[in-house]
């Protein structure tokens, strides 16, 4: 036997959906589970193999805010995804988030971020940029309030941060250390 819906609920549906699902577990046991639902997500670390950069940025995250009182974290661009084509949303991220107009990205896979409360499955880039790539401020939009800070980082220093825990993003850390494995001459 596998596991089978049951019955869900709608018990929010804003920026996101709330669930609760009723579902029958392969041994036959009934059960209920909440479940966060807003879309899949694409997230990409544009780096300068010249200059041995990375660009990140820095904006307001309210979950970390109430959880644990830090009201932001250095993070690949990343977002929801409104557009058939991952690379097409991750080179649109990353022009409204860092202003960086990205050209070939290589792709990771995609991961389900939280499976055990959420449906979010991340697809994940990296991709290589110049000085020349940097066509715009970045920002984000204006419109959705992000407020968001680019910020460009030597390879090294995320490295050292990565390694002492500093880096408290999972899909940046999980980029940044995919690139080490990929690229270590740039470390």
């Amino acid at each position: 036997m596998s596991a089978a819906i049951l019955d869900e609920a709608l018990l929010y549906d804003g920026w996101n959906r709330l669930l609760m699902v009723k579902v029958r577990t392969p041994r036959g046991a009934v059960i209920h589970r909440s479940v966060e639902d807003h879309g899949d997500a694409v997230a990409v670390l544009p780096f300068d193999p010249v200059r041995r950069v990375a660009l990140l940025v820095r904006q307001l995250r309210v979950a970390i805010l109430k959880g644990h009182g830090t009201e932001s974290s250095l993070e690949a661009p990343a977002g929801i995804l409104d557009e058939d084509d991952p690379a097409d949303c991750a080179r649109r991220e990353a022009m409204e988030e860092a202003g960086l107009k990205l050209e070939g990205l290589v792709p990771l896979g995609a991961f389900y971020v939280m499976p055990g409360i959420s449906t979010e499955k991340m697809h994940m880039f990296l991709a290589e940029y110049s000085s020349a790539s940097r066509v715009g401020d970045g920002g984000g939009l204006e419109e959705e309030n992000e407020e968001i800070e680019v910020i460009e980082i030597g390879l090294g220093e995320l490295d050292a941060m990565a390694e002492r825990g500093d880096l408290t993003d999972l899909k940046t850390y999980a980029l940044v250390q995919n690139l080490k494995l990929r690229r270590p001459e740039l470390f």
